[in-house]
């Protein structure tokens, strides 16, 4: 490992994690400031494309995570109301044979597991916990983290991955509100055994209907079934992650849909709900010996299932740019920007741009989904859509 000083990175969620272990494996110091007393994610799902998987792969820990996934045997469309179905693209052995990786449904706890627990294996105290940045000072040799509990910590450089509502963000580039996308998402992890058989398919369901959506997908060996339900709403617009609902306000969001997403509803455990915000990609999110990754500088709404495969293909290109300029640290840093900024701006709008897709006023009936899905989710559409998100290599890339 380098003697030099090390990278402070804030924030270890799984794009801070990434980095970090990403950075480690080159041999680049770092030390990592989390804000959490524990390391934990929301107990929700997670989809890894290959191009992810593939990300993984290169930090060391896909086997690992792979063994405690799931491979849905395929992909579906549900129409709302009556259940009828349509194929959606292959998952199974074609993700493998276009792109030589699984497409992967993952519990996120895990996903941050053993990205932290890679972090560790390397370097054991790398993640201090109970520590939130609140800012930063720079100059020509490094970077002063100033820490909410009044404690500092100084590095060669800094890197803000400390979530959508970063203060490094904020301090670098203001606070800009984001915009209320009229969406709000319900979201519930269910143990398989509380729902009926019919329930408990390796299938991913994407329920579409017009004014709303819900994705439903096996976690952890078909013990867990993901709920996503997403639908147009004006009324309530609080954006946390971790806000109770009800059984019965879900179920009102979505009176009229098919009976299985109601038998759903009713057998979460929990149900949390948030409000969709929408963001515009940023034009640029480094200055000299501080940059941003993840959520801190691309967040993006959920409807291209790339949130956390940009935050771990973030921080494996980012490794690859420390060591390309021999750890100048601004140099490295305008070229990790350079390297991901198309990418992730076209991820961001890419998802923006499912929204309608998925909420269509033509998905009213049989015959106007039917005509709809064949225009807007046949192989050459797909294809175009897709091919470029999953065939991409943070790995080997032209950095």
């Amino acid at each position: 490992m380098s003697h030099s000083p090390p990278i402070l990175i804030a924030g270890s969620g799984i794009g801070g994690a990434s980095a970090a272990l990403a950075l480690l494996k080159k041999g680049f110091d770092v030390e990592v400031y989390e804000q959490a007393l524990e390391l934990t994610e929301v107990g929700a799902g997670v989809q890894i494309s290959p191009n992810g998987a593939r990300s993984l792969d290169a930090l060391g820990v896909f086997q690992e995570l792979n063994a405690l996934s799931c491979k849905p045997e395929k992909k579906q469309f549900r129409l709302w109301n009556t259940g009828r179905s349509w194929p959606m693209f292959d998952l199974g052995d074609a993700a493998m044979t276009s792109y030589g990786y699984p497409y992967l449904t993952v519990y996120r706890p895990d996903l941050l597991n053993v990205l932290v627990d890679g972090v560790r294996a390397l370097k054991p105290d790398a993640v201090h916990l109970g520590k939130r940045a609140t800012g930063f000072s720079q100059d020509a040799d490094g970077v002063t983290l100033t820490l909410e509990d009044g404690s500092t910590a100084r590095g060669a450089a800094l890197i803000g991955a400390d979530g959508v509502r970063s203060r490094i963000r904020e301090q670098m580039w203001g606070g800009a509100k984001p915009a209320f996308s009229g969406m709000i998402t319900w979201r519930a992890v269910i143990p398989m055994e509380r729902l009926p058989e019919r329930l408990r398919a390796m299938v991913g369901n994407t329920w579409i209907g017009p004014g709303g959506h819900v994705v439903t997908y096996p976690l952890r060996g078909a013990r867990l079934l993901n709920f996503v339900a997403t639908i147009e709403r004006q009324d309530w617009r609080e954006e946390g992650w971790n806000i109770p609902g009800t059984p019965e306000e879900c179920a009102r969001d979505f009176a009229g849909w098919h009976a299985d997403i109601h038998e759903i509803i009713s057998c979460a455990p929990s149900l949390l709900k948030w409000a969709l915000m929408g963001r515009d990609p940023m034009p640029a999110w480094t200055k000299e010996r501080v940059t941003l990754l993840g959520d801190a500088c691309h967040p993006t709404l959920p409807f291209l299932a790339q949130g956390a495969v940009m935050s771990i293909e973030d921080g494996v290109v980012m490794a690859r740019c420390v060591e390309a300029e021999n750890g100048d640290l601004p140099a490295a840093f305008k070229r990790y920007e350079a390297a991901r900024i198309d990418r992730t701006r076209r991820m961001v709008l890419g998802a923006r741009d499912n929204t309608d897709r998925f909420h269509s006023s033509e998905l009213g009936t049989e015959e106007g989904a039917q005509v709809y899905l064949e225009r807007e989710w046949g192989r050459a559409p797909i294809q175009e859509r897709y091919h470029w998100l999953y065939q991409y290599q943070s790995d080997t890339v032209a950095i």
